[in-house]
């Protein structure tokens, strides 16, 4: 169990009883409903981009409920555009909340805001001077926010910077925190409050050991010809230590082998000392160093945590999801599995070494990167106690691990897939397939799965993957002239789980609420030298990829419409007791672009679900979700037993991803970031009752 039980006296004592005893009577969680999790997080507080350590999304507030959502209103709406561009409008920063202030990240450069909770008004702003490491960033508008602790009474907040600098600031005031890591010798740096992760992210790894090219350079950060580094996600603390993952340019813009792996860090969180670093690519002695062959751990990189960790502050672990090793689509200079690329890593919190891990796909080439958080819950299985972390993906499963020991809740089988004929590649012959919970999406495409309302859609739908290779998931890519004739190969689920929609579960049942996306991709793969750009900063590395990603998103379909059947989105839930799926409702309503499409006149075409990815979160009452970018700038409260549509309300533009609540002064609070460009990107909305 994460931190200590919560008796059922605490705070609403009487609800918190009716809430268990329904759960009880409706067979979810028997066991752990007699007691909801304490999940390192004060009760109306909201101190994680997860809510918790456990990355939950779930508030334990009762005050907004199913009676009265609909009476919401608009306390106030925070502009995030003054402080800067946002890349397509588009935020993805959710704010944390602890002792009585709200924390945020605003635009590409990642300013700190401290906001008053009650009006929005903006009380502090801290931004990182200027370095070329910034001018060179490739994800600087990716920040999902900032990290929180209290330490020794003080509250202080931690942030990552595009240049991958580790700043801590004074929760109150925003002033670097004093006495605490090393002075950066660059023009307008404090002096104190600030470490630069960079030297100790290389500290004895061998191209920069081998390096000739000069002393290191703190503005520029890594000479391009060895990689480039950055972050887009917190860091996270646990037990006083700050965890730092990473980001590096996404695997379908790269045309170079070369790159710096991204080694997970840990600092000591009243310091600022550097305490531990975790290989992700394994040295030689190293555990996992054998499943990298022809000596590709020597140079390639991008294995990181790009997405938001979490963690078990009672056992002491913090859980990474990490991303594939350099260049999606094509690994053929990087054979063997490639340890710990494409995986989920438990590492103790004090030394950072690994207690297990599990790879989720082998020898990852179809940019199946796990995209959120593990979540971590206190459920029932076999009528036993079991604590689990449960990751969501892109290939649309929820492994299931106990997440002390890493074994399977239940059984992962390895199973054939199929193979590749690129020259030069060499795939994993088997793939490890989760036995339960059944997949929460469409996995693969056939001719079955194609869109049908009209005979005449049909026959175009057919058309058009006629000059496809289509098949099932792990489906093998083709390269362009291949001798099929075949344009290039599709790749289905897209990411049925990604950036935009991370999931969220109740911790008092055990159900598990997955946002999900129906969508497949294609791409060509080309000789890596014909697509180079050797002029463009961000391109990174020396050799030239046999092959790399020519374009993306030409697979359509008939007259515009999806090329496969609805639902096009969905939310899931699942009950992480049993592993089996209580229901799935459709996230949002058809599309006035399909529901109007000329070709579908006459058609009944129920409700197909909206083409973008819902938001959800979990309160003790509700489960709460917003429609995604392309839906209607709404909320919903759904009964989280049923998914029935309790209720709705507008927003002032699209929500998006970070949403979360808080009781403030006796009042619940729910924010919702929302953008319609080009007039609310990156902005915050707060509703609160009467």
């Amino acid at each position: 169990m994460i931190g200590s039980a919560r008796p059922i006296a605490h705070g609403r004592g009487f609800s918190r009883f009716l809430l268990v005893l329904a759960t009880v009577l409706f067979g979810i969680g028997d066991a752990v409903a007699a007691s909801a999790q304490d999940r390192d997080n004060p009760e109306g507080e909201w101190r994680y981009i997860g809510g918790d350590a456990a990355h939950t999304r779930y508030a334990p507030l009762d005050q907004i409920n199913g009676d009265n959502f609909e009476d919401l209103e608009i306390a106030w709406l925070w502009r995030g555009d003054n402080f800067g561009p946002f890349p397509l409008g588009v935020s993805r920063s959710t704010p944390v909340y602890a002792d009585g202030m709200l924390y945020t990240v605003a635009g590409e450069r990642r300013t700190v805001v401290a906001l008053d909770p009650d009006t929005g008004e903006t009380i502090w702003t801290y931004r990182e001077p200027h370095t070329t490491r910034f001018d060179r960033g490739m994800r600087n508008g990716y920040g999902k926010g900032v990290a929180y602790a209290e330490l020794d009474g003080r509250g202080v907040i931690y942030i990552v910077s595009p240049a991958f600098f580790l700043h801590a600031l004074d929760a109150k005031t925003g002033r670097p925190l004093e006495n605490w890591g090393t002075p950066v010798p660059l023009e307008g740096f404090p002096q104190t409050g600030v470490a630069d992760l960079l030297p100790d992210l290389i500290d004895g790894w061998g191209p920069w050991e081998s390096w000739d090219g000069g002393p290191y350079d703190p503005d520029f950060g890594i000479p391009r010809e060895l990689g480039y580094i950055t972050s887009s996600s917190p860091p996270i603390v646990v037990n006083d230590v700050v965890i730092v993952g990473n980001s590096a340019e996404q695997g379908y813009n790269q045309t170079r082998i070369e790159n710096v792996p991204g080694d997970i860090l840990g600092y000591d969180a009243r310091t600022g000392e550097h305490l531990w670093k975790f290989h992700v690519i394994p040295r030689p002695g190293e555990f996992g160093h054998e499943t990298w062959e022809n000596d590709a751990w020597e140079w390639t990189g991008d294995v990181s945590s790009w997405a938001p960790m979490s963690a078990d502050p009672e056992r002491g672990l913090v859980y990474i999801p990490t991303n594939p090793p350099t260049i999606d689509f094509y690994g053929g200079f990087r054979a063997g599995d490639g340890l710990f690329g494409t995986s989920v890593i438990a590492l103790d919190v004090q030394t950072g070494e690994r207690v297990w891990h599990f790879q989720t796909v082998h020898h990852d080439i179809w940019n199946f990167d796990n995209p959120t958080a593990p979540i971590a819950l206190d459920v029932t299985v076999d009528g036993q106690p079991t604590p689990i972390v449960v990751q969501t993906t892109k290939q649309g499963w929820a492994y299931t691990f106990n997440r002390e020991t890493g074994e399977p809740i239940w059984p992962i089988e390895e199973r054939p897939v199929p193979q590749s004929d690129v020259p030069g590649e060499q795939l994993s012959p088997t793939q490890p397939f989760p036995t339960r919970p059944a997949p929460y999406e469409m996995q693969g495409l056939t001719e079955d799965d194609l869109i049908d309302f009209t005979p005449e859609l049909r026959a175009e739908a057919l058309e058009i993957v006629s000059n496809y290779k289509i098949g099932p998931l792990f489906n093998a890519p083709i390269q362009m002239g291949h001798p099929s004739g075949l344009r290039s190969f599709v790749s289905c689920p897209s990411g049925a789980v990604n950036i935009p929609n991370p999931t969220s579960a109740d911790p008092v049942t055990g159900i598990l609420y997955v946002s999900t996306q129906r969508g497949c991709r294609s791409e060509r793969l080309v000789p890596g030298r014909e697509i180079d750009q050797p002029d463009d900063i961000m391109t990174t590395g020396t050799t030239f990829s046999q092959f790399a990603v020519l374009d993306r998103g030409d697979f359509r379909g008939p007259q515009g419409l999806p090329i496969f059947k609805p639902p096009y989105s969905r939310i899931v839930a699942i009950d992480m007791n049993t592993g089996e799926h209580l229901f799935a409702v459709p996230n949002g309503n058809t599309p006035e672009r399909i529901r109007e499409h000329p070709a579908l006149q006459g058609v009944e075409l129920g409700n197909t679900g909206n083409t973008g990815a819902g938001i959800t979160m979990v309160t003790e009452t509700l489960l709460l979700a917003a429609e995604g970018g392309s839906g209607e700038p709404v909320l919903h409260a759904l009964d989280k037993r049923t998914g029935e549509r309790l209720g709705t309300v507008e927003l002032p533009g699209q929500g998006r991803y970070g949403m979360m609540s808080y009781m403030h002064e006796g009042q619940q609070y729910i924010v919702v970031q929302v953008a319609s460009p080009p007039d609310l990107p990156g902005s915050l909305v707060a509703l609160r009752l009467p």
